[in-house]
């Protein structure tokens, strides 16, 4: 039996080798032992302890692996629906945020790895990331082997009502005068044909690529980052369209692309949507992770918002929704979420509000990131992911990440240093280099911010030097 544990926001394994029947059954069993334990607490029947909802999304033999994680949940005792077809997890998440009788949510989905990974991610009943409170005690009672405690289901369309919630937050009037032509790239995930008929639906012309149903994903990595955005930037540049909007496995997750096919990374787009929710008449908190750009706390100062910074991981921008006054979250890699939707990431709200936005300015997504740059500065982002040896990593965490400074950086002074989540060294000009070990890879990544790309470049080359010297 294979040593699970719970990463940056799930359990992720290949399918085939760790990813088994019985290493899924053995999950699903301690999760369920934890939602009911939940359940009961909060004074439930422990013979009807509520409802669990079950979603996947298009990877090999996802479906399943859901039929047999509904069965395990169902053994023990729970009402227990599952998709009737592959969803994005923010399907599953406002599916059981707004059903009453649900405690809990599992999404078979490996979101932004490879095709040959499968995983699962538990949510809360407000559709929440489950917090490593949750994850510790659900892997503190994984059985060592696979127990017989299968039940029935019943199988729902969960995606019919979403998709209309979706509409009600936008303004679907300004978008059909508009006239505007997107791309969509799904990159084979579980946001294929849904954003697109959307987006149709609302009057916009739109073109989807990679919308096929192959497991494999082309040979694809299914994360919205170059390489693997290449295609669709092309193929908005090449068309000359408004946009492009890309989508991750799971649909969780958005990145963009101009009209000219220039890639429009995380950081920009939460900073456009930061300043496109004050402009709809809303107001309160901002919260990202550690590894958020520093024109984002340039357009917060600007609009007189705070902002909270987080370690890396949605599961900390969740907690601070929880607390309530949040505005919207989001993250580096592209999870970006509005708590009063869901508390959550969600890919295909975020499409819809560049829509709304390109409507009611109109202009493209381009000229829109021109004017926002003009406006606060213009910062450049790139990041890598280190592969590093067993002992190289372990040096990293032990020695690296508690010790590690420096007076200066590729000729930057530094200013401080925050080891929230690994290092992060800020410098100079609103600069910053970072390292820290991946919470869903066996990987070191790094990060940096500068003034442009040269600069971006040196610093990422300083702390490779770092890593792989250890």
């Amino acid at each position: 039996m294979a040593d699970i544990h719970f990463g940056t926001d799930g359990w992720r394994a290949i399918i085939g080798e760790d990813f088994t029947p019985d290493n899924l059954i053995r999950v699903i069993d301690a999760a369920a032992r934890i939602f009911k334990e939940e359940a009961v607490a909060a004074g439930r029947d422990v013979d009807a302890p509520g409802t669990i909802i079950v979603g996947h999304d298009c990877r090999q033999d996802a479906h399943a692996y859901a039929e047999l994680a509904a069965q395990v949940a169902a053994g023990h005792g729970f009402n227990v629906l599952l998709t009737e077809d592959y969803c994005p997890t923010p399907t599953l998440c406002w599916s059981v945020a707004h059903n009453d009788d649900a405690v809990g949510g599992i999404m078979l989905t490996s979101s932004h790895n490879p095709a040959e990974y499968l995983g699962v991610k538990l949510r809360m009943a407000d559709g929440g990331a489950s917090p490593a409170e949750f994850t510790d005690r659900v892997e503190a009672v994984l059985p060592a082997e696979p127990a017989d405690v299968l039940g029935p289901f019943r199988t729902v369309d969960l995606m019919t009502e979403y998709l209309a919630a979706l509409r009600e937050l936008v303004d679907v009037e300004a978008i059909r005068a508009a006239g505007l032509r997107v791309v969509c790239d799904p990159l084979y995930g579980a946001g294929r044909h849904y954003l697109a008929d959307l987006l149709r639906d609302m009057g916009v012309e739109v073109v989807e690529i990679h919308n096929g149903e192959d497991p494999t994903f082309a040979g694809l990595h299914p994360e919205p980052i170059q390489p693997w955005v290449d295609e669709g930037l092309a193929k908005v540049a090449e068309l000359g369209y408004d946009a492009l909007f890309i989508n991750d496995g799971d649909a969780d997750r958005i990145a963009a692309g101009d009209a000219q096919g220039n890639y429009v990374n995380a950081h920009r787009i939460i900073t456009l949507l930061t300043k496109h929710m004050v402009d709809r008449g809303e107001t309160g908190r901002v919260v990202s992770t550690i590894t958020a750009s520093a024109m984002l706390d340039r357009m917060c100062r600007k609009l007189g918002l705070e902002l909270v910074s987080t370690p890396v991981g949605f599961k900390w921008i969740y907690g601070e929704m929880e607390k309530g006054g949040v505005m919207i979250g989001g993250e580096e890699s592209g999870g970006i979420g509005l708590p009063n939707h869901v508390k959550e990431r969600d890919g295909l709200l975020m499409a819809l509000l560049l829509t709304e936005c390109m409507a009611q300015s109109g202009k493209d997504l381009g000229t829109l990131i021109d004017d926002m740059l003009a406006d606060i500065g213009r910062l450049e982002f790139a990041r890598r992911g280190l592969s590093i040896t067993p002992e190289q990593m372990e040096r990293f965490r032990a020695e690296t990440v508690p010790s590690y400074t420096a007076d200066e950086v590729a000729g930057k002074r530094v200013i401080d240093v925050d080891r929230r989540d690994g290092v992060k060294l800020l410098l100079e000009g609103d600069a910053w280099v970072m390292m820290r070990p991946s919470g869903t890879e066996p990987l070191v990544r790094i990060y940096a911010e500068a003034a442009t790309t040269d600069e971006v470049s040196e610093l990422l080359d300083a702390a490779e030097a770092v890593v792989v010297g250890l």
